[in-house]
């Protein structure tokens, strides 16, 4: 009895806290909340666009129309609409436009999770709000959606309300309404969508991006499948037809023939402020927001004519950022995807930004410090350079310039994971927490990242170590005119400027010799790195990220299903950046990399270098050709100065005759030093032979007559070039005597060391 009442208790109190909260909001709608007008024309819109605006505050001439394509319910399948109640509103038909059972049971969950969590809009509710109101999770909102959500069931049939919903839902990749949703994921009219297909639009709205069968293809199967569970238990389907599709994998057939749309510059903009918003596409169109961006249209159309000359037939993807800002002037692309929301592995062009410039800024390498190119494993990994060669002792820069595997996951080896880790989400790149061992080094991540972030990466070596976030929106305004939102164009410095200069520095080497060569005609500064991933199969994605002192390009080439492509990030994306460069600098020359005072040359003594990889500065003895010129930051500076000059060993000589009088001498040489080899005969000095330029054994030959006795003995020397004399040392003597026997040869040798 108790357990009754106290049951009976609490249903009185939910009535009665609803009923009030009903007459309550009534009370407040009617006096202090600004009220929204019905209107059945914003219901039955066709046609919306956003007005988009360059740099120069001009109308960009890109499509940028919301296009809600529509369907007669009656062409529909029966299922298709049955779908959408199931998941969406299941008393649909009983409701007068509110579920007050739904709202309350939602009230209690919101006020148990201590937020708000539950909408329980019904269909005639989502209908209203996308359409009359905003999308903010507010007090006023809410109750204006539910009094026209009445006010549109007393003028509209249930069949209209549905058909009118199915038209003007939104269904991700910018397509609103159930047709325009049916011809972009499965390239047919909405007349001809399966069971399966229906269920996967329909668990497609309550977020979109989500449960994107593109971007999140596991969570819509999942989704997918519960719209099943749901129909199977209203009894819209039997338990034959549910088993029958619970276990399909999820079909998708996107159609390209709004490729380039949905990859445009303005395209890109409206998603942009589709977040910073947090409205749909429908909503800012319907309320008369205008988008002001940063496009640059000389740039843009540069862009442009590079993309539709060397356009694969692959996915792909171009960008250019301003190096000092990092906001996106110009953007191009080609795919059923949108590419900037879509996660790539970057290959090997990661390695400037996560390994090389880490390894830089903290001190444990330079361009010219030496790495042993080798088999390694580390922890069971094993990387291989490209053609499976090893290349011995290689510098850093030729390192970076190649793109050697092996020397740069040693490099990541001594700077460690958790240090790089920390440099690259400075960077606005976010790792995933499997990405713990040194492949992401190569670009082996779990997700990636995408073009955009990672040309944005870029600025920091471009600008002297100062990151900018890419952004294509300058500001927005409301229909009246008013700032509504307004860009913060900031940096951080993520490195030192010696650092990006250096790293600069090598990549100017890439674009000169290494993978990036295409660029080597340049006559202005240019840094360019390459990128290719691959499979067994063969390679999937290619880069080129270059950039001068204003401006940063990214081209991507590749495929979102991964298939095969038949180029790398030395070929079309490196003559992309050709052809751009060329189209914007035709006129001018950009400034030049700003060498900062941090930064020093210095002349290093390359015969240590090459004989004993280290970093050694050259002494004022050393010639001029064995020294090498290489920069470096004054925070990591060579410590110790060349000494192999300062001391001459003389050099020692050795001999001997055969039993023809042929004379043999040898002795080693070095070849930073002169030899001049003397022969004394017969009261005579002769300088037999001059060597120069030459290291390791040297062999010299002379001739004796019978019985003829000759001295040999070398001048060691090298030239001081401050006092501009040369200093000399002589060796040891050998005496040797050519004896000639008609039956029986024979030589003597003798050997007189002074």
């Amino acid at each position: 009895m108790k357990k009754v009442l106290k049951i009976s208790l609490i249903t009185f109190l939910i009535i009665s806290f609803s009923v009030g909260l009903f007459f309550g909001g009534f009370v407040i709608y009617n006096l202090t909340v600004s009220k929204v007008s019905f209107s059945t024309e914003k219901i039955a819109e066709n046609t919306l666009s956003i007005q988009v605006y360059n740099v120069n505050n001009v109308l960009i001439k890109e499509e940028n129309t919301i296009s809600d394509k529509k369907i007669k319910l009656s062409s529909l399948p029966s299922y298709v609409k049955e779908a959408f109640i199931s998941i969406e509103d299941k008393d649909f038909y009983k409701h007068n436009g509110v579920n007050y059972k739904r709202m309350v049971k939602a009230m209690l969950t919101n006020i148990k999770n201590m937020k708000l969590k539950e909408g329980a809009s019904t269909i005639s509710q989502q209908l209203i709000k996308n359409t009359h109101l905003s999308s903010q999770k507010t007090f006023s909102r809410k109750i204006n959606e539910i009094f026209l959500a009445l006010e549109l069931e007393k003028k509209c049939t249930k069949e209209e309300i549905l058909e009118f919903y199915l038209n003007i839902i939104y269904f991700g990749d910018n397509t609103y309404g159930i047709e325009s949703a049916t011809e972009h994921y499965f390239s047919k009219p909405a007349s001809k969508l399966t069971l399966n297909e229906a269920c996967t639009l329909a668990g497609l709205i309550k977020s979109p991006s989500y449960y994107s069968p593109v971007s999140n293809p596991e969570r819509c199967l999942k989704r997918r499948n519960l719209v099943l569970s749901e129909m199977l238990k209203d009894n819209k389907i039997n338990s034959q037809t549910y088993s029958e599709n619970i276990n399909k994998p999820l079909s998708l057939t996107l159609n390209y023939e709004n490729t380039n749309k949905i990859n445009s510059y303005s395209e890109n903009a409206i998603l942009e402020a589709s977040k910073i918003l947090k409205l749909p596409a429908k909503q800012l169109a319907l309320a008369g927001y205008k988008i002001y961006t940063f496009q640059n249209p000389t740039k843009q159309e540069a862009l442009n004519s590079t993309f539709e000359n060397l356009k694969p037939e692959n996915d792909c993807a171009l960008i250019s950022l301003n190096s000092k800002t990092g906001v996106v002037e110009a953007f191009a692309g080609n795919s059923a995807y949108r590419i900037l929301e879509q996660k790539r592995q970057p290959g090997s062009a990661i390695k400037p930004i996560l390994v090389y410039a880490p390894a830089i800024n903290e001190d444990i390498v330079a361009p010219a410090t030496q790495i042993l190119d080798e088999p390694i494993n580390i922890d069971g990994y094993s990387p291989k350079n490209v053609g499976g060669n090893y290349n011995g002792y290689v510098s850093v820069r030729e390192c970076l310039s190649r793109s050697l595997n092996v020397p740069t996951i040693k490099i990541g080896s001594y700077v460690g994971l958790e240090k790089m880790k920390n440099y690259i989400s400075k960077l606005g790149i976010e790792l995933d927490s499997l990405d713990n061992n040194y492949a992401i080094c190569l670009g082996g991540m779990t997700y990636g990242t995408n073009l955009a972030t990672l040309a944005g990466a870029y600025t920091s070596l471009a600008n002297g170590g100062k990151y900018s976030k890419p952004q294509f929106i300058n500001y927005i305004t409301d229909n009246k005119g008013k700032i509504v939102y307004k860009s913060n164009i900031s940096s951080k410095q993520v490195f030192r400027q010696d650092t990006a200069y250096l790293v600069t520095d090598m990549l100017k080497t890439s674009a000169k010799t290494g993978t990036a060569k295409k660029l080597a005609n340049f006559k202005f500064d240019i840094a360019s790195k390459t990128g290719t991933v691959g499979t067994a199969k063969g390679n999937t994605d290619a880069y080129n990220i270059s950039y001068t002192a204003e401006d940063v390009f990214g081209a991507w080439i590749g495929n979102m299903d991964n298939s095969v492509i038949s180029t790398v990030g030395g070929g079309i994306p490196t003559e992309m950046a050709k052809q751009y460069f060329s189209k914007i600098y035709s006129e001018k020359t950009p400034d030049k990399f700003l060498k900062p005072t941090s930064v020093e040359e210095v002349d290093l003594d390359s015969l240590e270098l090459e004989n004993n990889h280290r970093l050694v500065k050259a002494n004022s003895l050393v010639p001029e050709k064995y020294k090498i010129k290489e920069i470096f930051s004054k925070f990591n500076l060579p410590k110790e100065e060349s000494e192999t000059y300062l001391n001459i060993l003389p050099a020692k000589i050795f001999g001997s005759v055969d039993g023809s009088g042929n004379t043999y001498l040898w002795f080693d040489a070095q070849s930073f030093l002169t030899y001049e080899i003397y022969k004394v005969a017969d009261n005579k000095s002769v300088v037999l032979q001059t060597i120069e330029n030459k290291n390791g054994k040297i062999e010299i030959t002379d001739k004796l007559k019978n019985g003829e006795r000759a001295k040999y003995y070398i001048i060691t020397s090298i030239k001081n070039f401050v006092t501009g004399e040369d200093t000399c040392e002589k060796g040891n003597e050998i005496e040797l005597v050519a004896i000639y026997e008609k039956d029986n040869k024979w030589y003597l040798s003798l050997d007189y060391s002074s």
